[in-house]
């Protein structure tokens, strides 16, 4: 795949290093390009810009939830799941591409690491714990290191209202965001939210509530830590561990490091702190984080990419192919692949449709993000149902059953 005139780069440092904003400017010097980023938010946000520069009709946006795409689009700006995978372009970049050592979507910025070349040029951007394992897998790689702009220092332990303006609060559920910005609002005044679930005209909305200094305070998620440029002093975890979807675990430097590092922008210092019932970081934490000296990345989730649409057992077989390379570790237990096989498992008819097609869209709505979140049987009705209508005699989704769906937003 790779040939002589094809460039790759891997732009590695911390946070505030400007690497978004270098694959941004490099892009639009070429005719075409495609960005994969790891937030819609932060894939949003580099449209708008894009947009700001070159002009509507060249530029398209994909995530799992948005679509804008003009007649003779130049530039795609995508989620990394989203980046299109059947156009040559001039320029490919991925945005953190460090996420491929995450347990739920690691497979996917493996994939895009081993497999999506842009025909002059394509620029990997993260952290520098990736330049080890991107050297062992990948050759002909030019490593361009960036230093951060500005210095970040702890801050100690701080009560809510005691916390400065300009302090993003961080917590890890939606739950926990609305009440820290409850208590917010009733100690200190405003307090914007951002979260990742939060529809794109909000998620504007709430971001300019904050830019414009009607609100002094931010509470987020953990979506704040993927690249979203904000005037950030201080950044504040009321909490260090998550539920990744298995289990409650504790962040690993890495995640606090990239969340952390939203604080101080360009030239400006920041701090880094805890407050509420958040536990104490070691003094040994945060001398790394202060230095971001964090611990090379030595292995990255992997699924195989090359898929055999012939049968669904063809299907599954290849999804379950190991790899024998000792820097991928095999994903297992994925969303897409556990809607699969529950379908198949309370249909033994869909096994007996053999046709390439057939398998290849039942696939792809097996791949249709959860977007409801309600109890999983309802995401498998959704995906069988897309499937039904996709397979029926008119081939498409009917719009009285779209009305259904969207009716509860009329309350």
């Amino acid at each position: 795949m790779e040939n002589n005139l094809q460039k790759i780069t891997a732009v590695l440092g911390p946070t505030n290093t400007g690497k978004t904003h270098l694959a941004v400017e490099t892009m639009l010097e070429y005719k075409s390009g495609i960005i994969g980023l790891p937030l819609r938010l932060l894939a949003r946000e580099v449209f708008d810009k894009c947009v700001d520069k070159v002009g509507v009709e060249k530029v398209a946006l994909i995530t799992g939830e948005e679509k804008i795409i003009p007649k003779l689009p130049s530039y795609y700006i995508c989620t990394a799941e989203s980046m299109p995978q059947d156009i040559l372009v001039d320029f490919i970049a991925v945005d953190e591409i460090q996420m491929c050592a995450d347990h739920e979507r690691g497979h996917i910025f493996t994939d895009r690491l081993l497999n999506t070349r842009g025909e002059k040029l394509t620029m990997f951007l993260g952290s520098q714990t990736m330049k080890p394992i991107i050297s062992s897998l990948i050759s002909n790689v030019e490593f361009v290191n960036r230093e951060r702009y500005s210095k970040l220092t702890y801050s100690g332990y701080k009560k809510i209202s005691r916390l400065n303006p300009k302090t993003a609060l961080i917590a890890f559920s939606v739950d926990e965001v609305y009440a820290i910005a409850e208590l917010v609002r009733r100690q200190k005044g405003g307090a914007a939210v951002i979260m990742g679930s939060l529809s794109p005209k909000t998620r504007n909305s709430q971001v300019e509530l904050y830019e414009s200094g009607d609100a002094n305070f931010l509470v987020a998620t953990d979506a704040i830590g993927m690249g979203i440029n904000m005037n950030i002093d201080n950044v504040s975890f009321s909490n260090l561990k998550k539920f990744d979807g298995k289990k409650t675990r504790k962040l690993n430097l890495h995640e606090i490091s990239q969340i952390a590092g939203r604080a101080g922008r360009h030239i400006n210092d920041g701090t880094f702190g805890i407050t509420g019932e958040c536990k104490q970081l070691s003094s040994d934490e945060i001398e790394k984080l202060e230095k971001h000296e964090l611990h090379n990345i030595n292995n990255l989730y992997w699924r195989n990419s090359n898929i055999n649409f012939d049968s669904i057992d063809n299907l599954i077989s290849s999804l379950e192919k190991k790899t024998d390379n000792d820097f991928l570790r095999k994903i297992n237990d994925c969303e897409d692949e556990r809607v699969l096989k529950f379908l198949i498992k309370n249909d033994k008819d869909l096994k007996a449709k053999c046709s390439k097609d057939f398998v290849k869209t039942f696939w792809e709505c097996c791949q249709i993000p959860d977007f409801s979140k309600k109890a999983y049987g309802n995401h498998v009705e959704v995906v069988k149902k897309v499937f039904e209508f996709l397979f029926s005699k008119d081939g498409k989704i009917t719009n009285q059953y779209m009305k259904k769906q969207l009716q509860h937003l009329d309350k």
